[in-house]
Order: C-alpha cells, then structure tokens, then sequence
C-alpha cells in the first residue's frame, strides 16, 4: 500500500471479515501510529481477522531518531477492544507468534524490534498465547523481574550478577501483554513480595502498567519500572540508547535492589 497507512488498515479490515487473514506490516510509529483511528473503528471494532505487525519499536532503532523510535504502541494497542498483543523477545519467538496470530481470530498487534538481539530461546522453548514462562529462577528468590522483548536479554543479565550477590530472583518472559497472564504474575509476586518490569517503551501505560493494574487488584507489592521515563529517544547506536535511558542489566539490577528495600 506505499505510505498510506490508513488505507492499508481499512482494506485489511475488509479481507479479515471476508475469510482471509491479512498481515498488514510497517514501523510501529506509522502502523498502529499513523492509523491508530482505522484500526480501532474498521479492524477492532469489526472484530476482523487482521493481524498488525509493527516494526522499529523502541530506542534500538537507533540512528533514525526519536521520529521514527515507537515508545507509545504498547499502550495504544492494549486499550482497544477486542486486540491482542504480542511482544516477542527474539527472532524464534517472533516467528512463534507470528504463526500463533493466524491461528486465532480477531485483531492481534505484534511488536518487532529492527537491531539484531540476542537469541534466548530454542524452538522447544514454549510460546502459548496469554501464558507467561519462567526463563530464571534463582534460589530464595526476594523479587520477580517482569520483561518483554528483547530487553528479556538485559533482565536475565541482571539476574545472573544478582545471584552472584546471594540474591535470588525469578524472569518471567511476559510475551502476551493482552491478555495477560494473572495467574502467573499474581503467583510469582506473592512468592517473591517485590516486582520489576522491564520494557523497552514509554513505563506509562506499556507493560509496567498492565502488570500494575493486575497486582493493584490482587496482590499490591512494591514495584519498579524500568523503560523509558516518560520521554522520547533520540539518535544514537543502539546500544548506547539502551545504556542511556537506562534499560541495561545494571540498571534493571539496582531497580531489582530498590525494589527488595522496599518490602
């Protein structure tokens, strides 16, 4: 569809209630972005059977600037009806979910990164739809530390420095964002009494947020955010971004220690 958005939601709207199963793909910032309204009024709200992939999320984009760096979707997309959304920690879980998302009907928004990261999971790693998996656990765990994308990679870092200090944690790959897994996070936050995400977008409204809604209703803990504060990127090498706004292992590490402090 070029640079026309709107018009690519729309006719997709039209293919997912016809019984096809449309993939529209494009950076983050311009699809959900650009044609957010489309997406609500003429996919969600129709309940079509269409499938969003953004790309180019988050400050990992790098040298293209805070223009084209999604720090917002994550918040848009799980607010609207009926959407499911999906942020995969690498290459062999985003094919996982990309397969996983013509297999249920509605709208689903899957959130891709552009750098190259890290490879954590095999393909007998399991990916269930709306199921959080623990990737880490540390023994006497004092604090579970909530992550999606491949951000998972700095928060499983973090963990391993952490067990060097006697401080045991547990990771749990947060890959469903909506609908989120309540069973599994209400359970590791009563075990551990102290709660960290960890997302590579703005920590209002994104994951952090979800998590929060879950645990405020069910199990109420200290917790602490880590992503973006409430501010946009710039340019940069992708590695330097992630140090900067301090979503690196030894800042995931001293949230995972403020967080202990306070329970």
């Amino acid at each position: 569809m070029g640079v026309a958005e709107q018009n690519m939601a729309a006719i997709a709207a039209g293919l997912g209630v016809s019984g096809k199963i449309p993939y529209i793909s494009s950076y983050a910032v311009f699809s959900p972005g650009r044609n957010w309204e489309q997406i609500r009024t003429t996919c969600a709200y129709n309940n079509s059977n269409v499938k969003i992939a953004g790309a180019h999320a988050g400050v990992s984009v790098g040298p293209d600037g805070a223009t084209h760096q999604a720090i917002e979707d994550i918040a848009t997309m799980r607010v609207i009806p009926n959407m499911k959304v999906f942020v995969p920690c690498d290459a062999i879980e985003a094919k996982k979910a990309t397969i996983a998302a013509a297999k249920i009907w509605g709208p689903v928004y899957l959130r891709f990164a552009r750098e190259k990261t890290p490879v954590i999971t095999t393909e007998n790693t399991p990916f269930n739809p709306g199921k959080a998996e623990i990737f880490w656990e540390g023994g006497k765990p004092q604090a579970v530390i909530i992550a999606s994308g491949p951000v998972l990679y700095n928060a499983l870092m973090a963990a391993q420095e952490l067990e060097k200090e006697k401080i045991g944690t547990i990771v749990l790959n947060n890959h469903t964002i909506k609908p989120i897994d309540e069973k599994t996070i209400v359970e590791a936050a009563k075990k551990c009494g102290a709660v960290v995400t960890v997302e590579e977008h703005n920590i209002v409204g994104g994951l952090g947020g979800a998590v929060s809604e879950v645990l405020a209703k069910n199990c109420p803990v200290p917790m602490e955010f880590v992503g973006m504060n409430d501010c946009f990127g710039e340019s940069g090498l992708p590695e330097e971004l992630i140090e900067k706004y301090a979503m690196g292992a030894k800042s995931i590490k001293k949230a995972v220690e403020k967080a202990i402090k306070r329970r």
